[in-house]
């Protein structure tokens, strides 16, 4: 299958030669292997192994968000969820284990900690989010201290409130804070609410979990969610919306809202988000100060020409979530549209689809998908009507299907 037919279906060189070298139809360096950036540059070196790819990423490892809230539970471990860059090696892409530091996008160069500079013809951004601590206050000496964790990307803070929730007394209460919308995986919260209380109902029955959301209600799932909780954890969980933390007592064990103060034995604050810092040194950031405006035919940013930026960064068009299956469908939008602009050829707009699982008990799961396509008239993506929707119910067969999807998108996205 041609790649422009399944995009409309499915929606060695020492570094100074790297700097310096110009291949015959030019060089793209995707910065941040995530969820966009590997897919980008495994897609556009499938689609033309004539362009040079470049990825620069500061990790050793990919470690997936999706699933993670397993780990928390003491369902799955860190290596469970974890992959290495070796498949999208073995396609042509140069893996570069650095940090951009700088962007210049007059000249077409991005700086790095470690190596040389690395000219382009294109430069993709998945850069993922950054917290916004300060609207929290006390949050980051709290969270330098250990006391508070956010555990929002998947690493060493995931392990770290694994321990947390193990050492914490029987009887004790364990507090997640959730910040305003937009922030990354919409449902995220409410799976990782149902993975504390099972792992509670299991191994610490007189505990609770208390849910305070900023948010007027649950923003995904919404429904399911809420049966879940009746059903499987009644009286383990207590959910509070309209209850904003603004300020965090690390040494107290005590977060503030504008109407209450409340003390838990672990404290787990997700801030408030915004675009990773890398947007703002490259001038993409453009909305509110935390999104990047893009052209959802190219993921071109609005900004800067030239360079294109992927999944959570992104201002998302109407009805979008910040989900690993968009970052991975960005890719693919960016990757085919920056094919056709170095061979010469107009990009064509794509259909794209959004798959989100959750998990609410180990063997249970439930999912939302959408479809969304250029509409002219609007200039932006939108979804689909009638395209998308929730699970009838939690079922293990949800769950089956959510564990297939995570093997399946890190494939996708890896080469491997």
């Amino acid at each position: 299958m041609r790649r422009r037919e399944f995009l409309k279906l499915a929606g060695a060189v020492s570094l100074a030669g790297c700097a310096t070298a110009t291949p015959s139809k030019g060089r793209v360096v995707v910065v941040g292997g995530g969820f966009g950036g590997a897919t980008a540059a495994r897609y556009i070196r499938m689609w033309d192994p004539a362009i040079d790819v470049v990825l620069v990423e500061r990790e050793p490892a990919f470690i997936s968000c999706p699933i993670s809230n397993l780990v928390l539970a003491g369902y799955t471990g860190m290596q469970d969820i974890s992959r290495g860059y070796e498949g999208l090696q073995r396609q042509g892409v140069r893996l570069l284990r650095d940090e951009v530091t700088a962007v210049d996008t007059a000249k077409k160069t991005v700086l790095l900690a470690s190596g040389p500079p690395l000219s382009y013809e294109r430069l993709v951004l998945s850069p993922g989010v950054d917290f916004n601590f300060g609207e929290v206050e006390g949050y980051q000496a709290a969270m330098d201290s250990g006391a508070v964790l956010h555990a929002w990307k998947a690493g060493p803070q995931t392990e770290a409130l694994r321990r947390q929730l193990e050492q914490m007394s029987d009887g004790g209460t364990y507090v997640l804070s959730i910040p305003p919308a937009p922030y990354r995986c919409p449902p995220g919260p409410y799976e990782r609410t149902c993975m504390v209380a099972a792992y509670f109902k299991q191994a610490k029955p007189r505990s609770k979990v208390l849910v305070l959301d900023a948010n007027p209600d649950v923003t995904s799932k919404a429904g399911l969610f809420k049966r879940a909780w009746e059903d499987l954890y009644k009286g383990i969980i207590e959910y509070r919306p309209n209850a904003k933390v603004v300020a965090v007592d690390g040494a107290g064990k005590a977060l503030r809202t504008d109407f209450d103060t409340i003390k838990g034995d672990v404290l787990n604050v997700v801030p408030p988000q915004r675009a990773a810092d890398i947007a703002v040194k490259a001038g993409v950031v453009t909305t509110n100060n935390r999104w990047c405006d893009v052209d959802w035919r190219t993921m071109e940013s609005k900004a800067a020409k030239g360079v294109h930026v992927l999944g959570d960064a992104t201002l998302s068009a109407p009805a979008m979530p910040k989900s690993a299956s968009m970052a991975n469908n960005h890719a693919k939008i960016a990757a085919a549209a920056i094919v056709e602009l170095l061979n010469g050829r107009n990009p064509e707009p794509v259909k794209i689809i959004n798959t989100c699982y959750s998990f609410v008990a180990q063997k249970e799961a439930i999912r939302v998908s959408s479809v969304h396509e250029w509409e002219p008239g609007q200039g932006t993506l939108i979804a689909v009507k009638g395209s998308g929707g929730v699970s009838a119910a939690r079922s293990e067969a949800e769950a089956t299907y959510a564990w297939n999807w995570a093997r399946t998108i890190w494939a996708d996205s890896l080469a491997g």
